[in-house]
């Protein structure tokens, strides 16, 4: 064996271990930021946001809005903190205590409240360790891109619990490849990472599943609501690319942008509890059909519309989970009216997740991620894998054919650098 081959295979033992320890990490300071802020010492955070009082609902994400923004003034006075995916893409130098420092303002930020995805900390903390772990070892530039797109995706896996939907993330989105090497890289990477986080992240989750008969009308309704989670989802998708600034906020009105977007979520929160945080709230009332049908209307509005300005103030975090909440809502609007008009009783959970693997196909453009991320991130019975995937390439695949014709078929962007 050659050294390059030796020192591969230790640097991908290293990235997975790695990312583990990021994905831990954010997770414990997540967890404390959320307690510190909706005073509340066990359960999840929807159980602490409606356990606390309407004052600390409104100020908790003001507070921290207002502190992510100082950090974030200050860190960017120096300029903008570039995207991973394109550090890695174009093999830029790792900016790595300055990915770092942002990693933590974004924990803050989700932590107080901010209806923002958590998973982009975490990517950026492995990326950046792996990088000064390995940064002396002779690697080609190719085994770099891999080990660094991978160590992303790891993160993503072990913060989640998802170790096929972080390899995933890895080798479809990051990378745009289906080469065993790549994909050999991020199963092995993932599935350490996720080990590694596992006595942090293993009470993570909390979804009850009702326990579905099997029946193939599922797949029906899988297909019968794909072409709402097209809409949904390119509506998502366009919504917030037109609500990201760019460049990157540095302005001083930074902090009182982020400190009123907290407030404007606290105080949507005092009736809608579920608001706060980056969707996990949403999926738990979906799954468990607590939510009326006006509630799941109000959350389909308001959870991507304060997405949205938290994005324009010049915050930054995830979409992954803001895009399955919001799918989510879509999917128990839908069935929830249906069941009224027809007086049916079919099960909510299985089709509002459905819809929310919809909608995530469309702004990751990768429908076997969709699929597998939110199948393993609810862990419902295993047929219902097979819904997922129905509803994810199905609407994957409306998409493509109403849309202008581009190179690779990729909706006129390139494939493996869309990471929400």
């Amino acid at each position: 064996m050659t050294r390059r081959t030796i020192e591969y295979a230790c640097a991908v033992m290293l990235a997975g271990l790695l990312a583990g320890v990021a994905g831990a990490a954010t997770t414990l300071l997540l967890h404390f930021v959320e307690h510190l802020t909706y005073h509340y010492s066990f359960g999840t955070l929807l159980s602490g946001v409606g356990a606390s009082s309407p004052v600390r609902r409104a100020v908790g994400p003001m507070i921290g809005g207002l502190l992510a923004g100082a950090g974030w003034w200050l860190l960017r006075r120096h300029g903008d903190v570039p995207s991973l995916s394109v550090t890695i893409a174009e093999h830029r130098p790792m900016p790595r205590w300055r990915m770092t420092i942002d990693a933590a303002l974004q924990v803050l930020v989700v932590g107080s409240g901010a209806s923002l995805g958590r998973e982009g900390a975490p990517r950026q903390v492995a990326a950046a360790m792996s990088d000064a772990g390995t940064s002396r070892w002779a690697l080609t530039p190719r085994d770099r891109e891999i080990l660094l797109a991978c160590a992303a995706g790891a993160g993503l896996g072990a913060v989640y619990s998802v170790p096929l939907g972080g390899a995933l993330f890895a080798s479809r989105i990051l990378l745009g490849t289906w080469h065993p090497r790549a994909v050999g890289t991020a199963l092995v990477t993932s599935s350490l990472a996720v080990a590694v986080a596992s006595p942090v992240t293993h009470l993570e989750h909390s979804l009850t599943w009702p326990n579905p008969d099997l029946s193939y009308l599922y797949i029906l309704l899988a297909l019968v609501i794909s072409p709402l989670a097209v809409v949904v989802g390119i509506g998502f998708d366009r919504f917030m690319s037109a609500a990201k600034p760019k460049p990157q906020v540095r302005a001083w009105w930074l902090i009182p942008a982020v400190g009123l977007a907290g407030l404007a979520t606290g105080v949507a929160s005092i009736w809608y509890p579920e608001l706060p945080g980056n969707g996990r709230s949403i999926l738990t009332v979906s799954v468990n059909a607590d939510v009326t049908l006006a509630g799941a209307a109000m959350i389909l509005l308001l959870k991507p519309l304060l997405t949205a300005v938290y994005l324009r103030s010049g915050a930054v975090g995830g979409l992954i989970t803001p895009a399955l909440a919001t799918g989510a809502a879509a999917g128990s609007v839908a069935t929830l009216a249906f069941n009224h008009l027809a007086g049916t009783d079919i099960q909510v959970a299985a089709v509002s997740l459905a819809c929310a693997a919809g909608v995530l196909a469309i702004t990751q453009r990768a429908p076997a991620f969709a699929a597998l991320f939110v199948w393993e991130l609810a862990r419902p019975p295993i047929w219902l894998l097979i819904v997922f995937a129905a509803t994810a390439f199905a609407t994957y695949l409306i998409s493509e054919a109403s849309s202008p014709r581009c190179p690779r078929s990729r909706r006129c962007r390139p494939a493996g650098r869309r990471t929400g």
